[in-house]
């Protein structure tokens, strides 16, 4: 009796297991008759003769065997058939080659039945949650989601969503000034749901362009119904981003509707990203218009384009150049990223200058590249605009010795020895 109840709790787990995954009843059913009927034929060898009817609503279960009608001298196989005069007991009127229905006791098949009976039932539990797992989520790859930290390892968080379903959010998809504890809420975009060995991990992303064009959607009602469209988006994930939006109606400004008035929609966004500065600009399919625009707040004088290899060699000002480049190169990555063509920056000659500036790296036989970078990202990438820059401020803002910072002026100032003239320090 003990072993019935054992059996019956199984149905009741079933009830449990259906509350808190999801999983349909029918499914549930199916499962378990499929379970009863794998452990049957792995004692008996054939599931064939047997009917296994699960009864949801009583909370039980019945096995029934059918099993042939031979005369008693000719039984070979007493599992698929039943003597005449073993079936006249349960029927008189039974002959030979009928078919006799008796109902059987799993519970007298052995507790290594029930054993069985549990362990396929695990397994099969087991695939349905992957199986329910991975349905959910592949149709939702690239929503927003908000889950709760359960626990913070090295190399990522496991987060778990409303259901206590297991969700991922690696460093690498992390802001770099993201900061969690266990218990706090984390919204992230899911990025994809990789699927090994039916073993489904939900993979989330903070730093993924999605994300950002996600929470716009959420606070920019133009984007979300159609009338603003997001064509682009750059990130250098809790720097700075920068998005091109088209509208499709004159009478929107997409930029303005973006930022909202006084940046109240924007904001929320760069709150939500930790202050990762956002530029908004106007998309155009000129893609001379488009670099331009890019650069800002860098205004371009000229841009020269070769559309094969997608290349720009942008001409501005001197005093446009630092801002073309912007912060450790921020700003011109940002726009090559956006505008997909790699962009060289030019300081354009003034009236009257006859020799061309020479690019930072064009000296990289001559000067250590380690030099150049910490150069570049004080914004000067050529060498006339290293030359027009402080001694001091070169020394004490790219952290270099005095030493390093005159030999590099020494080869820079040699390449224009005709027309600058020697003055030591600036």
């Amino acid at each position: 009796m003990a072993k019935k109840a054992e059996i019956v709790s199984l149905i009741d787990t079933f009830s449990d297991f259906k509350e808190t995954k999801n999983i349909d009843r029918t499914t549930l059913i199916r499962v378990l008759e499929e379970s009863f009927r794998s452990v049957i034929a792995k004692m008996f060898g054939t599931e064939d003769i047997y009917d296994v009817v699960v009864n949801p609503d009583k909370g039980d279960f019945e096995i029934w065997r059918n099993r042939e009608v031979v005369r008693d001298e000719d039984i070979t196989n007493p599992n698929m058939q039943i003597t005449l005069s073993e079936a006249r007991k349960i029927d008189e009127s039974y002959e030979v080659g009928e078919e006799v229905s008796d109902e059987i006791q799993f519970e007298k098949f052995g507790r290594r039945a029930i054993l069985n009976l549990r362990q396929t039932l695990a397994a099969k539990i087991l695939e349905l949650e992957k199986d329910s797992l991975y349905n959910k989520y592949i149709d939702r790859v690239g929503t927003i989601i908000s889950a709760e930290v359960y626990q913070i390892w090295k190399k990522e968080i496991l987060l778990l969503d409303e259901e206590n379903n297991e969700l991922l959010l690696p460093k690498n998809e992390q802001i770099p000034s993201d900061f969690y504890r266990k218990g706090e809420t984390v919204r992230a975009v899911i990025a994809r749901v990789d699927n090994q060995n039916n073993n489904p991990k939900i993979i989330l992303s903070r730093t993924s362009p999605v994300f950002l064009q996600r929470l716009l959607e959420n606070e920019v009602p133009e984007i979300a119904d159609g009338l603003i469209t997001v064509k682009r988006i750059a990130r250098i994930p809790g720097e700075r981003a920068k998005i091109a939006v088209e509208s499709y109606d004159d009478r929107i400004d997409p930029v303005g509707a973006c930022v909202g008035v006084k940046g109240s929609r924007i904001h929320g966004i760069v709150r939500e990203l930790h202050g990762e500065n956002i530029d908004v600009i106007n998309y155009t399919s000129n893609i001379e218009l488009f670099i331009k625009r890019a650069l800002s707040p860098a205004k371009v004088a000229s841009v020269e384009l070769d559309s094969e290899l997608r290349k720009a060699e942008v001409y501005l000002k001197p005093e446009e150049v630092s801002l073309a480049i912007g912060k450790q190169g921020m700003n011109i990555k940002l726009a090559s990223m956006l505008t997909e063509y790699t962009i060289d920056v030019f300081r354009e000659l003034e009236e009257g200058e006859g020799v061309e500036d020479i690019m930072l790296d064009e000296f990289k036989d001559e000067i250590d590249e380690w030099i150049i970078d910490a150069i570049k990202q004080l914004g000067y990438d050529t060498a006339k605009s290293v030359l027009d820059a402080p001694r001091e401020m070169l020394i004490e803002k790219a952290d270099l010795e005095e030493d390093t910072v005159d030999e590099l002026l020494r080869v820079l100032r040699s390449e224009f020895e005709d027309e600058l003239p020697d003055n030591g320090e600036k």
